[in-house]
Protein backbone atom coordinates (compact mmCIF):
# COMPACT_ATOMS: atom_id res chain seq x y z
CA UNK A 1 0.00 0.00 0.00
CA UNK A 2 1.46 3.29 -0.69
CA UNK A 3 1.91 6.14 1.85
CA UNK A 4 4.62 8.35 2.70
CA UNK A 5 7.36 6.96 5.27
CA UNK A 6 7.76 9.18 7.95
CA UNK A 7 10.83 9.23 10.33
CA UNK A 8 10.32 12.95 12.51
CA UNK A 9 8.70 10.99 15.69
CA UNK A 10 11.86 8.74 15.24
CA UNK A 11 14.69 11.55 15.52
CA UNK A 12 12.75 14.24 17.95
CA UNK A 13 11.78 11.08 20.29
CA UNK A 14 14.09 7.99 19.85
CA UNK A 15 17.44 7.17 21.52
CA UNK A 16 19.54 8.03 18.45
CA UNK A 17 22.82 5.34 18.94
CA UNK A 18 25.04 6.31 15.03
CA UNK A 19 27.15 3.47 16.29
CA UNK A 20 24.08 1.13 15.32
CA UNK A 21 24.03 2.19 12.03
CA UNK A 22 27.50 2.71 9.12
CA UNK A 23 28.73 6.20 8.34
CA UNK A 24 30.96 7.82 6.57
CA UNK A 25 31.35 10.60 9.14
CA UNK A 26 31.67 8.52 11.99
CA UNK A 27 34.12 5.78 10.28
CA UNK A 28 36.21 8.34 9.26
CA UNK A 29 36.21 10.66 12.43
CA UNK A 30 39.62 11.15 12.14
CA UNK A 31 43.03 9.83 10.94
CA UNK A 32 43.07 7.88 13.55
CA UNK A 33 40.11 5.85 13.41
CA UNK A 34 40.54 2.09 12.58
CA UNK A 35 38.37 2.58 9.42
CA UNK A 36 41.08 5.52 8.18
CA UNK A 37 44.43 3.49 9.63
CA UNK A 38 43.00 0.48 7.35
CA UNK A 39 42.21 2.14 4.80
CA UNK A 40 45.50 4.04 4.90
CA UNK A 41 43.54 7.54 4.81
CA UNK A 42 45.40 10.54 6.37
CA UNK A 43 42.47 13.22 6.82
CA UNK A 44 39.78 12.83 8.57
CA UNK A 45 36.20 12.87 6.41
CA UNK A 46 35.63 16.66 7.64
CA UNK A 47 39.12 17.67 6.23
CA UNK A 48 38.27 15.87 2.98
CA UNK A 49 35.37 17.31 2.61
CA UNK A 50 36.50 20.49 3.35
CA UNK A 51 39.44 20.44 1.09
CA UNK A 52 36.73 19.56 -2.19
CA UNK A 53 34.50 22.52 -1.20
CA UNK A 54 37.79 25.19 -1.51
CA UNK A 55 39.23 23.70 -4.52
CA UNK A 56 35.33 24.16 -6.39
CA UNK A 57 35.91 27.46 -4.81
CA UNK A 58 32.78 27.26 -2.31
CA UNK A 59 34.98 27.86 0.70
CA UNK A 60 35.73 31.19 1.08
CA UNK A 61 36.77 33.34 3.32
CA UNK A 62 33.85 34.50 5.77
CA UNK A 63 32.03 31.67 4.78
CA UNK A 64 28.91 31.16 6.85
CA UNK A 65 27.47 27.45 6.75
CA UNK A 66 24.22 25.47 7.41
CA UNK A 67 24.88 21.48 8.53
CA UNK A 68 21.76 19.68 8.35
CA UNK A 69 21.19 16.61 10.56
CA UNK A 70 24.77 16.56 11.67
CA UNK A 71 24.81 13.56 13.58
CA UNK A 72 27.72 13.44 16.51
CA UNK A 73 29.31 16.42 14.70
CA UNK A 74 32.15 14.77 13.56
CA UNK A 75 32.27 16.48 9.67
CA UNK A 76 32.40 20.04 11.24
CA UNK A 77 34.67 19.04 13.33
CA UNK A 78 37.12 17.90 11.33
CA UNK A 79 35.87 20.67 8.46
CA UNK A 80 36.76 23.51 11.36
CA UNK A 81 39.90 21.67 12.58
CA UNK A 82 41.36 22.52 9.25
CA UNK A 83 40.38 24.87 7.45
CA UNK A 84 38.43 27.25 10.41
CA UNK A 85 39.98 30.56 9.08
CA UNK A 86 37.63 30.54 6.03
CA UNK A 87 34.75 29.85 7.80
CA UNK A 88 32.55 33.28 9.73
CA UNK A 89 29.73 31.11 10.97
CA UNK A 90 28.56 27.92 11.33
CA UNK A 91 24.82 27.00 11.77
CA UNK A 92 23.87 23.17 13.02
CA UNK A 93 20.26 22.18 12.51
CA UNK A 94 18.68 18.90 14.34
CA UNK A 95 15.54 17.30 14.90
CA UNK A 96 17.26 15.42 17.55
CA UNK A 97 17.85 16.69 20.67
CA UNK A 98 20.31 14.07 21.93
CA UNK A 99 22.27 14.70 18.52
CA UNK A 100 22.31 18.57 18.81
CA UNK A 101 23.42 18.11 22.70
CA UNK A 102 26.80 15.87 21.30
CA UNK A 103 27.20 18.63 18.42
CA UNK A 104 27.11 20.93 21.49
CA UNK A 105 29.58 19.33 23.16
CA UNK A 106 31.92 17.93 19.82
CA UNK A 107 32.08 21.47 18.66
CA UNK A 108 32.89 23.35 21.92
CA UNK A 109 36.64 24.74 21.24
CA UNK A 110 34.87 27.40 18.80
CA UNK A 111 32.67 28.79 21.23
CA UNK A 112 30.39 31.62 19.66
CA UNK A 113 30.92 30.84 15.81
CA UNK A 114 28.64 27.92 15.77
CA UNK A 115 24.80 28.01 17.10
CA UNK A 116 22.39 25.34 16.87
CA UNK A 117 18.80 24.80 16.65
CA UNK A 118 16.72 22.48 17.42
CA UNK A 119 14.01 22.24 14.39
CA UNK A 120 12.82 20.65 11.38
CA UNK A 121 14.54 21.73 8.37
CA UNK A 122 11.98 21.43 5.92
CA UNK A 123 9.65 23.69 7.86
CA UNK A 124 12.43 26.01 9.05
CA UNK A 125 13.80 26.36 5.33
CA UNK A 126 11.45 29.27 4.10
CA UNK A 127 12.92 32.04 6.59
CA UNK A 128 16.78 30.34 6.59
CA UNK A 129 18.57 33.61 5.42
CA UNK A 130 22.41 34.72 4.90
CA UNK A 131 23.83 30.97 4.39
CA UNK A 132 26.23 30.31 1.77
CA UNK A 133 26.96 26.83 2.04
CA UNK A 134 24.35 23.74 3.01
CA UNK A 135 25.74 20.65 4.03
CA UNK A 136 23.47 18.02 3.77
CA UNK A 137 25.75 14.80 5.13
CA UNK A 138 24.02 11.14 5.26
CA UNK A 139 20.66 13.31 5.97
CA UNK A 140 18.34 13.39 2.89
CA UNK A 141 17.89 9.47 3.00
CA UNK A 142 15.89 10.19 6.32
CA UNK A 143 13.49 12.55 4.44
CA UNK A 144 9.89 11.63 3.85
CA UNK A 145 9.78 9.33 1.35
CA UNK A 146 6.46 7.96 -0.97
CA UNK A 147 6.92 4.22 -0.66
CA UNK A 148 5.29 1.57 -3.60
CA UNK A 149 4.34 3.54 -5.81
CA UNK A 150 2.83 2.67 -9.50
CA UNK A 151 3.46 5.12 -12.64
CA UNK A 152 0.16 4.97 -13.48
CA UNK A 153 -1.03 6.41 -10.25
CA UNK A 154 0.98 8.59 -8.40
CA UNK A 155 0.38 10.82 -5.76
CA UNK A 156 -0.50 14.32 -6.97
CA UNK A 157 2.43 16.09 -5.89
CA UNK A 158 4.91 13.35 -7.20
CA UNK A 159 3.10 13.82 -10.15
CA UNK A 160 3.83 17.20 -10.11
CA UNK A 161 7.31 16.72 -9.76
CA UNK A 162 7.88 14.35 -12.48
CA UNK A 163 5.66 16.18 -15.31
CA UNK A 164 8.15 19.89 -13.97
CA UNK A 165 11.18 18.37 -14.01
CA UNK A 166 10.92 15.48 -16.41
CA UNK A 167 11.82 12.58 -13.99
CA UNK A 168 12.18 9.39 -15.39
CA UNK A 169 9.88 6.78 -13.51
CA UNK A 170 9.73 3.03 -14.35
CA UNK A 171 6.41 1.62 -16.02
CA UNK A 172 5.03 -1.66 -14.34
CA UNK A 173 7.12 -1.71 -11.26
CA UNK A 174 6.57 -0.82 -7.73
CA UNK A 175 8.96 2.31 -6.74
CA UNK A 176 10.05 4.55 -3.64
CA UNK A 177 10.07 8.42 -4.48
CA UNK A 178 12.24 10.59 -2.64
CA UNK A 179 9.92 13.57 -2.16
CA UNK A 180 10.94 15.10 0.63
CA UNK A 181 14.43 15.05 -0.49
CA UNK A 182 13.82 16.88 -3.79
CA UNK A 183 11.23 19.11 -1.79
CA UNK A 184 14.48 20.43 0.00
CA UNK A 185 16.50 20.60 -2.95
CA UNK A 186 14.10 22.89 -4.75
CA UNK A 187 14.02 25.46 -1.75
CA UNK A 188 17.59 25.36 -1.89
CA UNK A 189 18.63 26.08 -5.29
CA UNK A 190 15.51 28.95 -4.89
CA UNK A 191 16.96 30.45 -2.46
CA UNK A 192 20.68 30.16 -4.52
CA UNK A 193 22.49 28.54 -1.85
CA UNK A 194 25.18 26.17 -2.90
CA UNK A 195 24.66 22.66 -1.44
CA UNK A 196 27.46 19.26 -0.66
CA UNK A 197 25.26 16.11 -0.99
CA UNK A 198 26.33 12.82 0.02
CA UNK A 199 24.32 9.73 0.74
CA UNK A 200 23.54 5.89 -0.35
CA UNK A 201 22.27 6.25 -3.94
CA UNK A 202 20.37 4.39 -5.80
CA UNK A 203 22.17 4.77 -9.09
CA UNK A 204 26.23 4.52 -8.02
CA UNK A 205 28.57 5.17 -9.72
CA UNK A 206 31.41 2.52 -10.02
CA UNK A 207 35.50 4.13 -10.39
CA UNK A 208 36.86 3.11 -13.38
CA UNK A 209 38.99 -0.10 -12.35
CA UNK A 210 37.20 -1.58 -9.52
CA UNK A 211 34.35 -3.05 -11.34
CA UNK A 212 34.01 -5.49 -9.00
CA UNK A 213 32.37 -3.58 -6.59
CA UNK A 214 29.58 -3.23 -8.74
CA UNK A 215 28.62 -6.89 -7.77
CA UNK A 216 24.63 -6.91 -6.75
CA UNK A 217 24.39 -3.39 -7.40
CA UNK A 218 21.70 -1.92 -9.75
CA UNK A 219 23.82 0.48 -11.44
CA UNK A 220 20.84 2.85 -12.92
CA UNK A 221 18.07 1.74 -9.69
CA UNK A 222 15.58 3.73 -8.03
CA UNK A 223 15.44 4.16 -4.20
CA UNK A 224 15.33 0.65 -1.66
CA UNK A 225 14.63 0.64 1.98
CA UNK A 226 17.43 0.38 4.52
CA UNK A 227 16.43 -1.08 7.61
CA UNK A 228 18.21 -0.20 10.27
CA UNK A 229 17.78 -0.33 14.39
CA UNK A 230 14.28 1.14 15.05
CA UNK A 231 13.85 3.62 12.19
CA UNK A 232 14.34 2.74 8.14
CA UNK A 233 16.17 4.93 5.38
CA UNK A 234 15.70 4.98 1.67
CA UNK A 235 18.41 5.29 -1.05
CA UNK A 236 18.63 8.27 -3.26
CA UNK A 237 17.87 8.65 -7.12
CA UNK A 238 20.75 11.09 -7.74
CA UNK A 239 19.67 11.49 -11.37
CA UNK A 240 16.24 12.97 -9.90
CA UNK A 241 18.54 15.37 -7.49
CA UNK A 242 20.22 16.84 -10.27
CA UNK A 243 17.20 17.57 -12.79
CA UNK A 244 15.73 19.51 -10.28
CA UNK A 245 19.08 21.26 -9.33
CA UNK A 246 19.49 22.30 -13.53
CA UNK A 247 15.96 23.07 -14.33
CA UNK A 248 16.22 25.82 -11.28
CA UNK A 249 19.49 26.90 -12.88
CA UNK A 250 22.09 25.46 -10.95
CA UNK A 251 24.63 23.68 -12.13
CA UNK A 252 25.89 20.05 -10.44
CA UNK A 253 29.16 18.21 -9.97
CA UNK A 254 28.81 14.64 -8.89
CA UNK A 255 30.99 11.60 -8.49
CA UNK A 256 31.51 7.85 -6.43
CA UNK A 257 32.33 8.74 -2.89
CA UNK A 258 35.54 6.11 -3.47
CA UNK A 259 37.08 8.69 -5.43
CA UNK A 260 36.19 11.78 -3.03
CA UNK A 261 37.81 9.65 -0.41
CA UNK A 262 41.15 8.87 -2.61
CA UNK A 263 40.86 4.81 -2.32
CA UNK A 264 42.24 3.64 -5.02
CA UNK A 265 42.29 0.36 -6.70
CA UNK A 266 44.77 -2.02 -5.12
CA UNK A 267 45.28 -6.13 -5.82
CA UNK A 268 44.86 -5.95 -1.81
CA UNK A 269 41.08 -4.38 -2.19
CA UNK A 270 40.09 -6.32 -5.11
CA UNK A 271 40.86 -9.74 -2.96
CA UNK A 272 39.67 -8.59 0.10
CA UNK A 273 36.26 -7.68 -1.33
CA UNK A 274 35.95 -10.43 -4.40
CA UNK A 275 36.90 -13.38 -1.45
CA UNK A 276 34.88 -11.70 1.22
CA UNK A 277 37.98 -12.40 3.00
CA UNK A 278 37.94 -11.22 6.76
CA UNK A 279 40.52 -13.46 8.26
CA UNK A 280 41.63 -10.81 10.20
CA UNK A 281 40.53 -7.57 12.01
CA UNK A 282 41.67 -5.11 9.37
CA UNK A 283 40.31 -6.89 6.36
CA UNK A 284 36.87 -7.18 8.24
CA UNK A 285 36.70 -3.39 8.37
CA UNK A 286 37.66 -2.89 4.61
CA UNK A 287 35.35 -5.38 3.13
CA UNK A 288 32.96 -3.22 5.61
CA UNK A 289 33.70 -0.23 4.86
CA UNK A 290 33.86 -1.26 0.41
CA UNK A 291 30.45 -2.56 0.99
CA UNK A 292 28.57 0.26 2.31
CA UNK A 293 30.84 3.00 0.41
CA UNK A 294 30.06 1.76 -2.74
CA UNK A 295 27.21 2.76 -2.89
CA UNK A 296 27.45 6.20 -1.75
CA UNK A 297 27.34 9.25 -4.11
CA UNK A 298 28.48 13.18 -3.56
CA UNK A 299 26.71 15.97 -4.98
CA UNK A 300 27.78 19.81 -5.39
CA UNK A 301 25.09 22.13 -6.75
CA UNK A 302 26.27 25.40 -7.22
CA UNK A 303 25.48 28.77 -9.53
CA UNK A 304 28.83 28.29 -11.55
Amino acid sequence: MRRIHDTRNYHRHGRIDLMTEFTISESLCSADSLYSKALKLSSSYGEMVGRKLTEMSLLRPGCRICEVGGGYGSLMRGLLETHSPLIGQVLMIDLSGRLLKRQRECLKPWGSKVTFVHADISELIPSLRGVDLVILNEVIGDLDTWTDLSAGALPGEVAKFVCDYGLEIPEGDKIHFNIGALRLLEEICRKGSPAFISEHSSDPIIPPGMDYLARGLTPDGFPREIRLKDHTEYTIRFSHLMRVAEALGRKTRTGSLIEFLGIKETPGLRFIFTAQASAKDEQAIVLEFLDHVREYRWLIVSGD
